[in-house]
């Protein structure tokens, strides 16, 4: 498989006030506070179709970010992804009100049962005919686990064990227990589905021991497009077995273009074209009609930024708690049972430098380290064009900054340069999410694990 022509564009973005750019949901424009309206989602769906966006992308988590200064009181007070609510329930009506839009939903694979969530996918494919894809994340947050019951999460590795068994039993449920002609909707022999089309599944595996027949019947995809955000050595691993997109984040060209040569490397040794996976970076992007109106559009959003909130963000994803360290202290890897990929990106990817408080705050201008590419639209094409060469990515998760303006300007500036390039869509295709995304049929392709799941 050939590397894709047009970019692959979402919006990155979470059921709450204050996602990524920590701070900027005080900015008077910003309408991020709308996040509990069900229009505020219908009206950034339709005008992401309007973009000819691929899909949007929602990041979600379960615990409270308690790491920095050992409680979540700063997590309060800064919106720091709190309050938030469950992106699944706002997909239907955004899918409703749009046609081609996909979504990318996050799940973790700890906490709910297999069965249960295949149920949930299946009905959330079929009610957006096909257009949603599931982010397979394995947590990083012990809150998380004291929210479900447990007393710490599972050791990073074996979040990835448990996940992989945990896709067996999905993969099964989604492509094997029903077949494509079990329903027959027999109103004179009073037979609605051939019993002989459908058997249950069984699965007895070292974390999950299941014995059923999925609940719902085939949809458009069976199984949703998979996404997938682990970097780590383990985490690629897993890519490479399961993912069709894989969400990357990095400080440069350089950093990015590093993971993503790991990743299709991995993805090959795995016996799977390296490109059959489309790697997408996360960017935040300042655009206006000129240089120096984008500046000054920039200049303006830092005046509310929190980089104070973006370091007890940090601390969760990373688990140290930064509070504990002087301004200009000497930041000490150590090793973690939280982000691992990000916890690298921050020590052993910075060969030479010293971290400390100081250099972290100064590194999160707009309330995170997000990598932020500021222009008009002209200039912010030729980034991303450099991006998708010399990175070899496939595509872009924009992150939300001032709400919907961002998203907005994007729009209004950088799409039509980009499709001057010919490097963007100028019309959806037709079909499901994975037909977009691969110009293939709607379902898992042959080389993929799953798809040897299905007998």
């Amino acid at each position: 498989m050939s590397k894709p022509k047009h970019l692959v564009l979402n919006a990155f973005e979470m059921a709450c006030p204050g996602h990524i750019c920590h701070g900027l949901w005080t900015h008077p424009r910003d309408q991020s506070h709308r996040f509990n309206e069900l229009d505020y989602w219908i009206e950034q769906a339709r005008t992401l179709e309007s973009g000819l966006f691929d899909g949007i992308f929602f990041a979600d988590g379960l615990g409270a970010f308690d790491v920095y200064e050992g409680n979540y009181d700063k997590a309060l007070e800064e919106a720091i992804q709190l309050p938030r609510l469950d992106p699944m329930l706002l997909v239907p009506s955004m899918a409703h009100a749009t046609e081609h839009l996909g979504f990318g939903i996050t799940s973790n694979v700890l906490y709910e049962p297999p069965a249960l969530f295949a149920r949930r996918m299946s009905t959330l494919d079929q009610l957006t005919g096909g257009r949603v894809g599931w982010n397979v994340v394995t947590g990083y947050l012990d809150s998380a686990a004291k929210a479900n019951g447990a007393v710490e999460q599972p050791r990073h590795d074996e979040r990835y064990d448990r996940a992989d068994d945990y896709m067996e039993v999905v993969y099964k449920l989604w492509e094997r227990s029903w077949r494509d002609d079990a329903v027959v909707l027999d109103r004179d022999a009073r037979v609605y589905t051939r019993p002989q089309g459908v058997s249950p599944i069984r699965h007895s595996g070292p974390y999950y021991n299941v014995s059923t027949p999925h609940l719902t019947a085939p949809t458009p995809q069976r199984t949703p497009v998979i996404y997938q955000a682990g970097a780590s050595g383990r985490g690629q691993l897993f890519a490479a077995r399961h993912a069709e997109c894989v969400f990357v984040m990095g400080p440069s060209k350089e950093v990015v273009a590093a993971v993503v040569r790991d990743l299709r490397k991995a993805v090959k040794d795995a016996g799977r074209d390296p490109y059959s996976v489309r790697v997408i970076a996360g960017i935040n992007v300042v655009v206006d009609a000129t240089l120096s109106a984008a500046q000054a559009r920039y200049d303006d959003y830092r005046r509310y930024a929190s980089p104070q909130a973006g370091l007890a963000h940090f601390s969760s994803t990373v688990g140290i708690d930064f509070s504990r360290y002087g301004l200009d202290e000497p930041i000490i890897y150590k090793q973690t049972e939280s982000g691992q990929s990000a916890l690298e990106a921050f020590t052993r990817r910075s060969p030479g430098k010293v971290w400390t408080v100081r250099k972290l705050l100064s590194s999160m201008p707009l309330g995170s380290r997000i990598l932020t590419i500021i222009g008009n639209g002209s200039t912010v094409a030729d980034e991303l064009c450099a991006w998708q060469q010399e990175a070899d990515v496939d595509g872009f998760n924009l992150i939300r900054s001032v709400s919907p303006e961002s998203v907005e300007g994007f729009i209004r500036w950088v799409v039509p340069e980009l499709q001057e390039r010919g490097v963007f869509k100028t019309a959806y295709r037709t079909g499901t999410l994975r037909e977009k995304l691969f110009a293939a049929g709607p379902r898992l392709a042959s080389s993929h694990h799953g798809a040897s799941l299905r007998s």
